[in-house]
């Protein structure tokens, strides 16, 4: 039986303020467990810290973005890709390609396929195909199965 968990870990740069970085990862996944130090946060938590990332994607209408940097980071059971930290600071997501200059939000989801398609399923006109149920994603992830 397999649990999903969710990681973020983020740099604190010289120039920034610790309450910020914090405000930006709780922008986009609220509820975590925060490990706060003076150089580095990592925060850490369950499904239900995805929630606001799930609606946010929907209204932001970049699910297929999200789905490719999502698929493309999937390995094994793991699902890595960053978030821009000065974006997630106004309460917006977006992808960078690479590591930005004042640092990403790093996210790692220990979770089968099945969370990227509640997160950001399969479109067509950039509407989704089918929407599912976390309640469905955890409970196939338990199985060890795809919703």
């Amino acid at each position: 039986m397999r649990t999903i968990e969710v990681t973020i870990c983020s740099a604190v740069r010289p120039t920034e303020r610790v309450e910020k970085v914090v405000s930006a990862i709780e922008n986009i996944f609220p509820g975590l467990i925060m490990d706060i130090r003076a150089d580095k946060i990592e925060a850490y938590n369950g499904p239900d810290s995805l929630k606001t990332l799930h609606e946010l994607l929907r209204r932001q209408k970049i699910l297929d973005t999200a789905r490719k940097v999502m698929v493309r980071g999937l390995l094994g059971n793991a699902i890595t890709f960053q978030i821009s930290k000065q974006a997630a600071l106004m309460g917006v997501v977006s992808f960078p390609p690479e590591e930005e200059a004042l640092g990403s939000l790093h996210v790692q989801i220990t979770a089968g396929m099945s969370i990227i398609d509640w997160l950001a399923p399969e479109t067509e006109d950039g509407i989704p195909v089918r929407e599912f149920d976390l309640n469905e994603v955890i409970k196939a992830d338990q199985d060890g199965e795809d919703v």
